[in-house]
């Protein structure tokens, strides 16, 4: 049974930084695309990053610069580095795993990530 479990949501200022994490089993982990997604109230469901295998990354436009996806495949865990985070970053962020990019097979049951003053 595959299950991906995030950590790490919560209420942040804005211009604060938060990390994500997501532990991953009953999959070959370091075979996965891995990737964060995001819906906000009201919004579709957006890509905020991936990582592959061979740690090629890939950005929303609206996150590029301010946050970073890393893996640990000893550990079976991404990560989602978010600085100078804003307003509109509020949103439930789900960890995915996908055979490639593009791919999301396997969904994580979401952190909310709120930035409020």
């Amino acid at each position: 049974q595959v299950q991906l479990v995030e950590s790490g949501g919560g209420l942040v200022q804005p211009g604060g930084s938060l990390r994500l994490s997501c532990a991953a089993s009953g999959i070959i982990f370091r075979l996965y695309v891995m990737g964060w997604y995001r819906q906000a109230p009201g919004k579709q469901r957006e890509l905020v990053a991936a990582i592959t295998s061979g740690t090629s990354t890939n950005y929303a436009d609206s996150v590029l610069g301010r946050f970073t996806i890393s893996r640990d495949n000893a550990k079976n865990t991404v990560f989602l580095q978010m600085n100078s985070l804003k307003p509109e970053d509020t949103a439930v962020y789900y960890c995915t795993a996908g055979s490639n990019m593009g791919r999301a097979d396997y969904w994580g049951q979401g952190t909310q990530v709120t930035v409020s003053s």
